[in-house]
Parts: structure tokens; C-alpha cells; sequence
């Protein structure tokens, strides 16, 4: 693309634009500067808030492919790339899935994860042959991330993953972009511009980072993975989670911490399980039977051998 071209394309970009709040803010002390950031920052609630009809309907889909055995792929460059790495790389210890459940992909590899790679985000075709690499299918849910909504590497990825069937997400901060028109379903959180001018791992960050939580954490709830607000599919894999996983044992049943430690132990560290058998009284072989008759739902679980809750 030659670069007045570009320098046009971004001159039309809510993310690109100065913001009028912020002109003088390398005059202002550093309490002056931190309220006006802080002052951007309460924007982005609302813009994320305007956005949930869309998020819900992208939480259901990625609900109906991780029950038919599809993936969730986020792809980005930059700061959103390393976004959606970061949320797939939390989903095993906090939810106790597969690496493969949850992928996150950037532009340049990991190394771009530290580093920046010349021109990785301006290859539409490495987001292809990306996913490509992955074995991407029809029952997988592509994400592509972009704060402009016209990174090339996002757009070649989702112009696949449509092409070969798959349910195609847009996440992006400005509106009616590239990316929204191409996908399926588009999130397009509109923050405005940034305190520091074209700076977007700010407000637009914070706005990718609220929305995949809510991707991830929503879809996880509802595939079974908490009981009340308490995570029982936790991965017990470091003193920090045995502890956290002692804890909801007792939240969860009331019973003392010696005791969860019991059930723990009786369960070999399966949260869910050992809570089950603290409600029920059942043994380890006749809850992990409950538990798969009630689909990994430990409320359902309890309900049908008939424990409160």
C-alpha cells in the first residue's frame, strides 16, 4: 500500500485521532497526567457495554464448537496478538483444558510476544498458511483482533477461516472496519482516542483485554467449569493453586481446611470431584460417574445424587 495512501487511511481512524482531553498533557504534574489517563480509562466500560449483544452471541457460538469438539484460535499482531495469547495461556490452569482448547496466535510467532517483527502484521498471507499450520476446520471459532480493524495478517486469517467454513469474530476499536465487514460477528468497542495519540495499547487494550475475558470466561461457565462463582476445574499444579483449591473446597461445602485436604487427596486433586464427594458422601468412582451423567455440571451433579445446592 503506498504510504500516502495508508497515511489517509489512518487519518480516518477513531483510534488514530488526537484527543482534544489530553492535548496538554505534557504540561500537566504527574497527578494531572495520571487522572487524565484515568479519565480515558472509565470510558471503556461503557464502550464494552454497548458491545455485549454481540459478545453473547460470539459466547454461544464458541460454547456450541468447544461441545463439538472445535477450537477458540484468537490472531492478532502487536499488542493485540500478545492480548490473545495471554488470554489463551490463562484458560489451563484457570479452567483445566487442553492447551489445544484455546490458541492464541501472533503475527511474527513468539518471538513477537517480546519483540517487534518487521512488517509481520502487513503478510496477509502468514495469517493463512498460520492457520494453516494449525489444522484449522469448519468447527473451530477464528478471532481476529485488530484495534484499526485493517491489520493485512487479521485479514488474510479471517478471509480463511471463512473461506474453510469456520465461525469468523472481528474485535476491533473503530467502526464499520475491514475486519467487522468480513466477519461474522464483529465487537467494535468505540473508546475514542487515546490520551498519547495512535498509543493503543491503552484505552483500546483495555478494551480487547475486558472482551476476551468475557470471550473465555463466559463460555467456560457455561461449558460447566465453576460452581456458584468458584473455579473447581482450577489445574492444582503449584503451592499457590493447592492452597486456592483448599479454599474452595471450604466455600464450596463448608467443611474444615484438614478435611478438604482429605477429599483432595481422595480425589487426586480433582477439585470438582473431591467437592462433589464432600456434598454427597459418594466415593470418588461413584462421583466421577455423577459428574459425567450431569456433564461436568458439579451443581446438576450434586442435585441428582441429592445434595443442597
Amino acid at each position: 500500500m503506498a504510504k500516502t495512501t495508508l497515511i489517509a487511511e489512518l487519518g480516518n481512524l477513531v483510534s488514530e485521532a488526537r484527543n482534544p482531553r489530553t492535548m496538554q498533557i505534557d504540561l500537566m504534574t504527574t497527578p494531572e497526567i495520571l487522572a487524565a489517563m484515568n479519565a480515558e480509562d472509565a470510558r471503556v466500560a461503557d464502550a464494552v457495554k454497548a458491545e455485549l449483544p454481540a459478545i453473547a452471541r460470539a459466547v454461544d457460538r464458541i460454547v456450541q464448537a468447544f461441545r463439538e469438539g472445535g477450537r477458540l484460535i484468537y490472531m492478532g499482531a502487536g499488542t493485540s496478538g500478545r492480548l490473545g495469547v495471554l488470554d489463551a495461556s490463562e484458560c489451563p490452569p484457570t479452567f483445566g483444558v487442553p492447551n489445544t482448547m484455546v490458541v492464541g496466535i501472533i503475527a511474527g510467532g513468539d518471538s513477537a510476544l517480546r519483540n517487534p517483527i518487521e512488517g509481520a502484521e502487513d503478510d496477509p498471507d502468514q495469517g493463512r498458511r498460520d492457520l494453516e499450520r494449525i489444522e484449522a476446520s469448519a468447527k473451530d471459532v477464528i478471532v481476529g483482533i485488530a484495534v484499526s480493524g485493517r491489520t493485512p495478517y487479521v485479514i488474510g486469517a479471517l478471509d480463511y477461516a471463512k473461506g474453510i467454513g469456520a465461525t469468523t469474530i472481528a474485535l476491533s476499536c473503530n467502526p464499520d472496519s475491514t475486519i467487522a465487514r468480513l466477519a461474522g460477528i464483529a465487537i467494535s468497542p468505540l473508546v475514542g482516542p487515546e490520551a498519547l495519540t495512535g498509543s493503543t495499547r491503552l484505552k483500546s487494550g483495555t478494551a480487547q483485554k475486558l472482551v476476551l475475558n468475557m470471550l473465555t470466561t463466559a463460555s467456560m461457565i457455561r461449558m460447566g467449569k465453576t460452581y456458584e462463582n468458584l473455579m473447581v476445574d482450577l489445574s492444582v499444579s503449584n503451592e499457590k493453586l493447592a492452597a486456592r483449591a483448599i479454599r474452595i473446597l471450604v466455600e464450596a461445602t463448608g467443611c474444615s481446611a484438614d478435611e478438604a485436604e482429605r477429599h483432595l487427596a481422595a480425589a487426586r486433586n480433582n477439585v470438582k470431584l473431591a467437592i462433589l464427594m464432600a456434598l454427597t458422601g459418594l466415593d470418588a468412582a461413584d462421583a466421577q460417574s455423577a459428574l459425567q451423567h450431569a456433564d461436568g455440571f458439579l451443581r446438576r451433579a450434586a442435585g441428582q445424587s441429592g445434595a443442597a445446592g
